[in-house]
C-alpha cells in the first residue's frame, strides 16, 4: 500500500492514537508522541502542513518496529 502525500504531522498525530500514542510536549514546530504500549516509546514528528514522504516513512518504520508488524500492515490500519 503507498503512502499518503498529503498529511500533516497534527494529522498523523491523530492517527496515531490508535497505537496510543499521546502528545506529551511540542517545541517550536515539532511534537513528541509517546506511547506505553509494549513498552515506552517516544517519536518527534514535525507539525508542517505537509510531511515529506521520506520523513512520513521514517516515522512509520520506525513505529513498526516498536510494534515489531509489518511497515504495510501499519499503514493499512492508520490510513
Amino acid at each position: 500500500m503507498k503512502i499518503p502525500r498529503e498529511i500533516s504531522g497534527e494529522e498523523l498525530a491523530k492517527l496515531l492514537k490508535k497505537y496510543g500514542y499521546e502528545i506529551t510536549r511540542q517545541t517550536g514546530s515539532h511534537i513528541r508522541l509517546t506511547t506505553t504500549e509494549k513498552g515506552q516509546h517516544h517519536i518527534t514528528i514535525p507539525a508542517h502542513k505537509y510531511l515529506k514522504i521520506g520523513t512520513l516513512s521514517s516515522i512509520l518504520s520506525d513505529i513498526a518496529i516498536h510494534f515489531k508488524i509489518n511497515k504495510g500492515d501499519l499503514i493499512k490500519n492508520l490510513f
